[in-house]
């Protein structure tokens, strides 16, 4: 079987490239899903030079599998320094696959107040929707089977890599 290679900080200066494309017009503000959207919307906010804090949001409260999976200790709840409502708000996350996260974190949103638009960036679309959800932006797009997956790691220094998981077909 071949190895998955990914340059993550490759994709990130693509996303980079892509998210200031969408930030034309009115002034937009970065929210990242935790918590690799996070930390990419906290580098994306300093490399950008835009001005106030990120907001974070944690998509826990509204996911569909919220009985099996319940509320982890150790997830960071979502935190929105700002008005939701008016505001032209960008998702940034990770990984877009299945979209229930998505629809999770809308919700999570909606929760705050009613922005006056919600634009979605990712550094991979893996595909494999179960749910009508589109990424505005993607800094790739890679389909992976799916006993296949991906997430994103931090190292101290702020670099990117990916963390490819194989799991057993049941």
């Amino acid at each position: 079987m071949s190895q998955l290679q990914l340059d993550a900080e490759a994709l990130y200066a693509e996303l980079k490239r892509g998210v200031q494309g969408l930030l034309a017009g009115a002034p937009v503000r970065l929210v990242g899903v935790t918590s690799g959207g996070a930390w990419l919307a906290e580098r994306l906010q300093r490399e950008l030079g835009l001005p106030g804090e990120i907001g974070v949001i944690s998509s826990a409260m509204h996911r569909d599998d919220f009985a099996q999976r319940g509320l982890s200790a150790t997830a960071e709840q979502t935190r929105l320094p700002f008005d939701v409502n008016g505001a032209h708000v960008l998702i940034v996350d990770d990984v877009l696959y299945t979209g229930r996260t998505l629809r999770a974190v809308i919700n999570e949103l909606f929760d705050y107040g009613r922005p006056a638009s919600v634009k979605l960036a990712v550094l991979v679309d893996r595909g494999g929707r179960e749910l009508p959800m589109a990424a505005d932006f993607a800094a790739t797009r890679l389909p992976l089977p799916r006993h296949q997956s991906f997430e994103l790691a931090r190292s101290p220094a702020g670099t990117f890599s990916f963390v490819v998981e194989h799991r057993q077909e049941a």
